[in-house]
């Protein structure tokens, strides 16, 4: 059994607890949670009957191996999460729901993914790292999401689609097949992506157009 925490004790991080409890029914005794890391709420705080160990201080000093989940959807703050953690006892576990769909023809997900219950993921697909799949999304073939992207309840995402770093995908939306995501836009809930989007925008609505330009 190994011991796992969780970064981030608001609702999505409840969320993965759910998860967690549910991989613990199928395979008994996978993991042992033991709380949760937070740097905004108090050391010592109990949230759903476990502690908040404190924040990545602490992380940082822990002396015994530990699985840790990033359960943080904004892919900026994951990213100055993620590089604060120089503790080589700390891993990355990739996160399944046993309720998902995920084919068994060439699809890899990287370490500290999180996939949440009800997705479907078909086949000849390529996750990166740290990227969330949040409930009840679907994915087609021959798509390539690179890391540290985040999509939220109920987005689908059709064959042959290439989507960049650290892009965040809101409820409800759709990219259709064949187009190209750049890094760090962000897709607005209900949008429907039918071109292509360049990096670094907020794009919205049907179809969705850059309505401005970021960093």
């Amino acid at each position: 059994m190994r011991n796992i925490a969780i970064f981030g004790a608001g609702g999505f991080g409840r969320e993965v607890k759910t998860i967690i409890d549910a991989i613990n029914k199928i395979n008994k005794d996978t993991y042992n949670f033991i709380g949760f890391y937070d740097d905004g709420i108090e050391k010592g705080t109990i949230v759903n009957g476990y502690p908040i160990l404190g924040g990545v201080k602490e992380i940082n000093q822990v002396e015994v191996d530990l699985s840790l989940v990033v359960s943080i959807g904004d892919p900026k703050i994951k990213k100055i999460i993620l590089s604060k953690i120089t503790n080589s006892n700390i891993s990355f576990p990739t996160i399944i729901h046993p309720n998902t769909s995920i084919s068994n023809d060439d699809v890899q997900i990287g370490k500290g993914s999180i996939v949440c219950e009800g997705t479907i993921i078909t086949c000849n697909i390529r996750i990166g790292e740290f990227v969330i799949f949040n409930l009840m999304c679907t994915v087609g073939h021959d798509v390539t999401i690179d890391d540290y992207c985040a999509f939220m309840p109920s987005v689908n995402i059709s064959g042959e689609v290439h989507i960049q770093n650290s892009v965040y995908v809101g409820t409800g939306a759709k990219i259709i097949n064949l187009l190209n995501i750049g890094e760090n836009t962000v897709i607005g809930a209900g949008s429907v992506v039918s071109k292509p989007l360049p990096a670094n925008c907020t794009a919205v609505g049907v179809p969705a157009k850059p309505i401005k330009f970021h960093k």
